[in-house]
């Protein structure tokens, strides 16, 4: 089993580039992604994480229960429980790996204050 790793968050500033969506786990049949241990319906979303003057463009998985109100695209928002796991596995005969994004909900958040405001 890979071990999953907290990623800390405070110092970051994370912006909402994709709204929630259902996450597919099997595009050809349709099904839906599920929490392994709640069964929960999995969402994903798209954020850009920043920090010490460093950006990416990260996927992240949420229960649907987990999706805040007031969420709105290129807004603040807070991740509690991130945690990123390695994952490898073969598609189409191709030997794939990366790193996959989970977080126990993600809601609205406030900019930081500027530096000296």
């Amino acid at each position: 089993m890979l071990r999953s790793i907290r990623v800390e968050t405070s110092s970051a500033t994370i912006l909402l580039t994709e709204a929630p969506e259902t996450k597919v786990k099997d595009r050809q049949t349709g099904e839906i992604a599920k929490d392994a241990v709640s069964c929960e319906a999995l969402k994903t979303i798209g954020v850009v994480y920043i920090e010490d003057g460093e950006s990416s463009l990260i996927k992240v998985a949420i229960p649907e229960s987990g999706v805040g109100e007031g969420l709105a695209l290129g807004a603040p928002v807070s991740l509690p429980g991130l945690v990123a796991r390695p994952w490898e596995g073969t598609f189409n005969g191709q030997q794939r790996h990366g790193i996959a994004s989970r977080a126990a909900a993600v809601m609205a958040a406030a900019f930081p204050m500027a530096i000296g405001a």
